[in-house]
């Protein structure tokens, strides 16, 4: 009976250390800002936003060349002008710096815009490697460096937000 007991307990005890090693968290790193420079689009991404960002200098550059003109002649001439030419000419030089401004506003946003679209094939290739590279190697995760995020779970992950919402009383 004690050998049957002792044969029984220590079938149990493989058992759960089997079950112990199977269940090892393996984590590794990725330093994305790394990768990302030493991929070959990213040059040509950035040459494309160079060149996007020139196109955008130039216009704004060509209104500001416009605004001077129209500055300039009405200072030279508003000693001999009529109010109404004045008025005039005044509505014209401010709808100009009006729209100088809102085309500076909208430029960010679509120089970020443009950013953000010639990163995101980049971006999703370095991602779709990670990902394979999780599972290759059996990691549960795998967090980057650069951002700090983790960038990758693999199935074997345990998710704990319920018990720590739980522990704080939130549903």
């Amino acid at each position: 009976m004690k050998k049957l007991f002792r044969i029984m307990f220590l079938g149990i005890a493989l058992f759960v250390m089997s079950g112990v090693a199977n269940a090892q968290v393996k984590i590794a790193h990725v330093n994305t800002a790394e990768v990302l420079d030493a991929m070959p689009d990213k040059t040509k991404a950035e040459k494309d936003l160079e060149k996007y960002y020139g196109e955008l200098q130039s216009q704004l550059e060509t209104m500001a060349k416009e605004y001077q003109t129209k500055m300039q002649d009405y200072e030279a001439n508003q000693a001999t002008m009529s109010n109404l030419v004045k008025q005039s000419k005044e509505k014209e030089i401010i709808d100009i710096q009006t729209r100088i401004q809102q085309f500076q506003a909208n430029a960010e946003g679509d120089f970020e815009n443009k950013r953000a679209e010639l990163l995101k094939p980049i971006l999703d290739k370095i991602q779709n490697a990670i990902n394979a590279v999780g599972k290759e190697k059996g990691y549960t995760y795998i967090l980057d460096l650069a951002t700090g995020a983790t960038v990758y779970v693999g199935t074997d992950a345990v998710d704990c937000t319920k018990d720590v919402k739980a522990k704080l009383g939130i549903k």
